[in-house]
């Protein structure tokens, strides 16, 4: 038997008043994190939640999110994890894919009404029974009438809950990722997957209970959530929540609260490097104390690394990870080496290998898939069996990514296979921000591609078609996008033309793009 909350469990019992989360000017003690995690996981359990029942949470970096994560857990349920960024519809999609029978979400803000959002999908979702606004404060009512709010759920329960037993097995958490085509997929990690990699990672990033760690990246993504707030729940260790990346708010944390521990995707490194190219900050605090740093979501250029690693006197660990792998796969190890520019070799308990077109191993120095199997790979994509037996083969996971292994085995991502951009760290399919595109009247056709860019790494742009006789303006139509899909996946750059370049059989050359 393994749940994954007694990561927080076993901490809660052995360092009781020890800070767990510190949010602005409040903490929370272990032991008030576990125990405001008991009381919803007794409130889910008086509504009827059941064990392997899924349960979706929209949440900035707060401490809610730890207090709901880890009482869904104990409650025996499945933690369906939300970008806060996602529209109404968007959010509608996930719930009705997932099965979810309740949704948390944040209020939010005046310029991202995440609970007015939530609510919308929550409504169109008949299968979802049950709707809690997550204030920032317990006892302020709900932003919308008649609505839950998480401090109503939580009053009168017991913070002593008999935590339900999962096998390791049992799905835990699903992650939503991508694909080049079709909408996004679910995949399932179990307890043991999520557990297994949280131990790696707390030593990959040398994580003890003395440590404290600044988590900006967001909870809902696999990176920050395992390598972050689970491996710093297993260790004891203090972790500070930033629910927005904000440079000069990031070296503040550093310095106020002797941040040992920092890990971010390449963008947040080129706007640290920026904003200490053209503001005055005395990081000498920062420099003494910061141990870690590392990076992952997408490839850090070798400048950015260089340049932080000169200011600040430290080696930035550089890994590789999917979310089918719980996150990690890759990674500069501290008893391995590093080497500039390589996600490192493989972690403890993975195999990785590189493939040509026909399933073969290649020399060392040549261009392969990268394929990986061990304990971190995932149970499967949620009720999308033809999804998951192209992507998981004889064990091995097809991750779509091309890589060269040199005579070392240190790794270096070089291609991809898929469409997929990756912009600040964040996953964007194409194809659906071109299904948004194509519902404009005025549009005929939409392709969707990455391009270079130095500060998010990739930048999305569309080329158009437009309709017959239809005239509208760029900025139309970015603005359009804007209203109808994430923040992080409308096209910044949009090109109207006349023609797109097709193969043969009419499909859309976005290789030949990319060329413009």
């Amino acid at each position: 038997m393994l749940n994954l909350s007694v990561l927080l469990e076993n901490s809660a019992q052995k360092y009781a008043d020890k800070t767990a989360f510190t949010f602005m000017d409040s903490s929370l003690s272990f032991a008030q994190i576990n125990g405001a995690a008991n009381q919803v996981a007794n409130a889910l359990v008086s509504l009827g939640i059941r064990p392997g029942d899924k349960i979706a949470l929209s949440c900035f970096n707060l401490p809610y999110f730890p207090i709901i994560y880890n009482g869904i857990l104990k409650a025996g349920a499945t933690v369906v994890p939300l970008s806060v960024l996602l529209k109404a519809d968007e959010i509608h999609y996930h719930l009705e894919n997932s099965d979810a029978k309740a949704y948390f979400s944040f209020t939010g803000t005046e310029d991202l009404p995440m609970g007015q959002m939530g609510h919308e999908g929550f409504q169109k979702t008949e299968a979802c029974e049950h709707f809690f606004m997550i204030m920032p404060k317990s006892d302020m009512p709900s932003t919308i009438e008649g609505v839950e709010t998480l401090g109503t759920m939580m009053r009168g329960q017991s913070p002593i809950f008999d935590t339900v037993e999962t096998k390791s097995s049992d799905t835990a958490v699903i992650i939503y990722t991508s694909g080049t085509t079709g909408r996004p997929k679910g995949a399932e990690l179990t307890h043991s997957n999520l557990f297994a990699n949280t131990v790696l990672s707390a030593d990959l990033i040398d994580c003890k209970p003395e440590d404290t760690l600044l988590i900006v990246l967001p909870l809902f993504h696999i990176f920050a959530m395992t390598v972050m707030m689970n491996a710093g729940l297993y260790r004891g260790a203090t972790s500070i929540l930033l629910p927005r990346f904000d440079a000069e708010g990031v070296l503040s944390l550093m310095h106020k609260h002797k941040v040992t521990i920092f890990a971010g995707v390449p963008t947040m490194y080129w706007g640290l490097n920026s904003y200490l190219d053209t503001n005055e900050f005395n990081i000498s605090t920062i420099k003494s104390t910061l141990k870690t740093c590392a990076s992952g979501g997408a490839s850090l250029p070798v400048p950015v690394l260089e340049k932080f690693e000169k200011t600040f006197d430290l080696t930035i660990l550089e890994g590789y990870g999917m979310s089918e792998g719980s996150p990690v796969v890759t990674f500069n190890q501290l008893d391995v080496g590093r080497k500039i520019g390589s996600v490192g070799t493989p972690v403890w308990g993975v195999q990785v290998k590189l493939v040509n077109e026909e399933g073969e191993e290649v020399p060392v120095g040549e261009k392969g898939e990268l394929l990986y199997k061990g304990h971190n790979v995932m149970k499967g994509y949620y009720k999308n069996p033809e999804a998951t037996a192209r992507t998981i083969k004889n064990g091995w996971l097809h991750s779509g990514d091309i890589a060269v292994k040199d005579e070392d085995g240190f790794y270096f991502i070089v291609d991809r296979t898929k469409d997929m951009i990756i912009r600040g760290g964040l996953n964007v399919y194409p194809r659906e921000v071109e299904e948004v595109m194509m519902k404009h009247p005025a549009v005929s056709m939409v392709a969707v591609i990455g391009v270079p860019d130095d500060e998010k790494g990739e930048e999305i742009k569309a080329f158009v078609l437009l309709n017959e006789g239809q005239t509208t303006t760029e900025e139309e139509l970015t603005e359009y996008t804007k209203g109808n899909i994430a923040a992080y996946k409308y096209p910044r750059i949009i090109e109207i033309t006349k023609t797109l370049p097709t193969s043969a059989t009419g499909k859309i050359l976005k290789k030949e793009l990319r060329k413009l």
